[in-house]
């Protein structure tokens, strides 16, 4: 029997329900996220209508069921900054570990490259070790941390931010 394929794609409006899904999940229980409201329908569509050619969203596919996600986003909407983006990508549950998030984070770097951005910024609750280590396999080098900045389940977090020049 083969081995699953997962398919790294460009999002289409039918996977928006499980990429909603797979936010809000991380909205209630971690702290991958710094959101502590889950986004309702109109305000994930809003989201998505934000990305386009210049800030693709990704998915991983797995015989038709999405299974994670990756986005660019514009880093700041001031014009100097117009060659950086930055990148998140978010995996359910029951597929961690299973090198889905670094497939879908190397399609952001290349898809990043092919759109002729300069930086690539990734925002990392420091207690997401995993992430962190993560980008810095695939490239990404500590820039800085900026100490006690979000607030999320009663714990005051440092957000570790890290960069890649490509």
């Amino acid at each position: 029997m083969a081995a699953p394929v997962i398919e790294i794609r460009t999002a289409n409006h039918g996977d928006l329900p499980r990429i909603l899904s797979i936010y809000n999940h991380e909205v209630r229980v971690s702290t991958a996220t710094y959101d502590t409201i889950p986004r309702t329908e109109a305000e994930h569509r809003t989201w998505f209508s934000i990305h386009g050619s210049d800030y693709p969203v990704l998915v991983a596919d797995l015989d038709g069921e999405v299974i994670g996600w990756a986005s660019l986003s514009p880093w700041s909407d001031r014009a100097a900054y117009s060659r950086t983006a930055e990148v998140s990508e978010y995996v359910d549950e029951d597929h961690r570990r299973k090198g889905v998030g670094r497939r879908l984070l190397e399609e952001l770097i290349q898809a990043g490259r092919a759109r002729g951005y300069h930086a690539l910024l990734a925002r990392i609750s420091a207690d997401n070790e995993a992430s962190i280590r993560m980008h810095a396999e695939l490239g990404f080098s500590v820039a800085g941390t900026l100490r006690e900045v979000g607030e999320k389940f009663g714990r005051i977090l440092d957000v570790c931010i890290m960069e890649m020049l490509i």
